[in-house]
């Protein structure tokens, strides 16, 4: 009865439409928050699919033009989970009419772009925070604890790979609602943009600012069929992308993304090295975290295996008893609940477009980079905890 509302204009019916949908729906069900989302109004192009994405959700109103949700005053925030070219028009629309802005990653199509959009936030004052949601699985996040107590000691390495292969056959199109991803007009990048920029955004939290790059990328197939107008047309995004880079810490760093890698549909591996111990993550077991510590009894030192089910891990205590796991989507309820606890406190939750713009920044350096065969300065900076 004193819960306060956050109403919410949905942007996109997609993929991340849904994880959002459910996380605003999850949040207070488990977490004990002061503000509760509500789920107000949900746009599309498509008014039938809006409608259906509506009743299946619970969305109040359809809308099929952005700008009527963004001009609604019953509206608190826009969360836009539309392709990447379509970022910076709405969350600059949203900003200037006062609302808090979600949106899903990456920032934006370019650091241009980026830059508007963090501008027009802070002009207006309000709140912002892009959905990078590995941040949010708790063996991750235990992970930045134990790396911000120092455990580690001297970082001396970090290295991430994210790999897929849902593009390798020559058959998969470009473009349309489906596959815009492969589509340059539409993401602005390949495996930079959707897949590693996961994996930016989660070394530089951990680990600090990267400040420059040198990177390889390939194109495996160099022309598609585009899905709405049936034509053979160029692919200008990258299918694979290898980069090496420097930390401001001093530490180097080795990233991997690729659709063409057979056998992984969605493995995301990170691991960090110090001069004490060492971590590592997989999303394929996404509850454990792989932890060394070298100053162990020796004839008892190696790998231990920490199942991130306890009530004193982060987020956990929210949930079912120890031992019992959770799940991808449960990134994202954490993500919302944070967000609805800084409100209340008057904190804030990162990644803001801020944070996000500093990943776009490195996402940048990384394409320019491999088109000039020589590195490249980021000028990324410190992202906040």
């Amino acid at each position: 009865m004193n819960k306060k509302q956050l109403k919410i204009g949905m942007i996109g019916t997609g993929f991340m439409g849904k994880t959002h949908s459910n996380a605003y729906t999850l949040v207070p069900r488990i977490f004990d928050v002061e503000y509760v989302p509500v789920l107000h109004t949900v746009c599309a192009r498509n008014k039938e699919k809006a409608q259906k994405f509506a009743d299946q959700w619970g969305y109040k109103n359809v809308e099929t033009d952005w700008k009527k949700v963004v001009e609604n005053p019953e509206i608190d925030a826009v969360d836009i989970c539309v392709p990447n070219n379509l970022h910076a028009e709405i969350a600059i629309a949203a900003a200037e009419a006062g609302k808090m802005v979600f949106t899903e990653k990456p920032l934006a199509i370019d650091v241009a772009q980026g830059e508007k959009m963090v501008q027009a936030v802070e002009k207006a004052g309000v709140r912002s925070m892009t959905w990078f949601n590995y941040r949010r699985v708790p063996a991750v996040t235990l992970a930045k604890q134990i790396i911000s107590s120092g455990k580690l000691g001297k970082i001396f390495h970090l290295r991430a790979q994210f790999l897929q292969d849902w593009t390798i056959s020559a058959d998969v199109p470009q473009g349309g609602p489906a596959t815009w991803r492969l589509d340059g007009s539409a993401a602005g990048s390949g495996v930079t943009g959707d897949l590693l920029a996961h994996c930016i955004d989660t070394a530089m939290w951990w680990n600090g600012p990267i400040t420059r790059v040198a990177a390889r990328t390939e194109t495996f197939i160099k022309e598609r069929k585009h899905a709405d107008s049936g034509e053979m047309k160029p692919v200008y995004l990258e299918d694979a992308c290898n980069f090496l880079c420097d930390f401001e810490n001093k530490s180097l760093g080795n990233f991997e993304a690729t659709r063409y890698a057979r056998g992984h549909k969605a493995k995301y591996f990170i691991e960090i090295n110090g001069e004490h111990a060492s971590i590592a993550w997989d999303l394929h077991d996404l509850q454990r975290l792989s932890y060394f510590d070298h100053r162990d009894e020796s004839a008892l030192r190696g790998w231990r295996s920490i199942h991130v089910t306890d009530g004193d891990q982060p987020y956990m205590d929210n949930w079912w008893v120890p031992g019992l796991a959770i799940g991808f989507e449960h990134s994202f309820t954490h993500q919302v609940a944070d967000f609805m606890k800084s409100l209340s406190d008057d904190t804030v939750a990162g990644p803001t477009f801020k944070d996000a713009l500093q990943t776009q920044k490195v996402c940048e350096a990384v394409i320019d980079s491999a088109k000039e065969n020589a590195w490249k300065n980021t000028n990324a900076e410190k992202m906040s905890d």
